[in-house]
């Protein structure tokens, strides 16, 4: 499955974004420690890439808060939560989805 997330045409900032977000759970699958690592990476580059391409999408800030919050400290990847919470509590008033809201609600805490 992988591999043809990987291979898909589409590479949309949202897509890049979700794809990254995929990577980085699928690392907890890999078993060897160098490919693990390899592949929680790969994730990261394709989050932050999807930052960069689209910075107020408020989609793709939500991924990378999860990602961020529940990645492991020893790997360094936290260093846009204040941001990206800041960014999460400004603008989830624009959201108008109750169901979006309360997971939004949920992930902040």
């Amino acid at each position: 499955m992988m591999e043809k997330l990987e291979q898909y045409n589409e590479k949309s900032s949202v897509y890049l974004a979700y794809l990254g977000g995929y990577q980085t759970i699928w690392a907890n699958h890999v078993f060897n420690p160098s490919s693990k690592l390899q592949t929680f990476n790969k994730g990261k580059k394709n989050i932050e890439l999807a930052v960069k391409n689209a910075p107020d999408n408020f989609e793709i800030r939500y991924i990378r808060f999860s990602v961020q919050k529940n990645a492991p400290a020893f790997l360094g990847y936290n260093n846009h939560l204040k941001e990206d919470k800041d960014f999460l509590v400004k603008n989830k008033k624009n959201i108008n989805s109750d169901f979006v809201q309360k997971n939004i609600e949920t992930l902040l805490k």
